[in-house]
């Protein structure tokens, strides 16, 4: 079964961390650039960070030097390590992998951080 599954998220205070995580299952990982989205309430969803297979990646400005963005070939597992955590970092945060070899990229069903003390 190809499924992206989340996990990590909760309720942290700012200044905080949590790390997410994706474990996939049912695709050949390497195959994939694997990226973090996040959607706020009332607002579009948005790129946060992505890695590709060769661990080079990219990141939105707005959380540049405070996520890290990773992934584990041998575990079939991509992580998000979110440092520094604002109010405005509150959202649901979606794992995504995307392929040449597939049509459409798959999402998880999403896990939501909120940022608040």
């Amino acid at each position: 079964q190809v499924q992206l599954v989340e996990s990590g998220g909760g309720l942290v205070q700012p200044g905080g961390s949590l790390r997410l995580s994706c474990a996939a299952s049912g695709i050949i990982f390497s195959d994939y650039r694997m990226a973090w989205y996040r959607q706020a309430p009332g607002k579009q969803r948005e790129l946060v960070a992505r890695v590709i297979s060769d661990g080079r990646t990219n990141y939105a400005d707005s959380v540049k030097g405070r996520f890290t963005i990773s992934r584990d070939n041998a575990k079939n597992t991509a992580y998000l390590q979110m440092n520094s955590l604002k109010p405005e970092d509150t959202a649901v945060y979606y794992c995504n992998a995307d392929s040449p070899y597939r049509l459409g990229p798959l999402w998880g069903q999403g896990t939501q951080v909120t940022v608040s003390s």
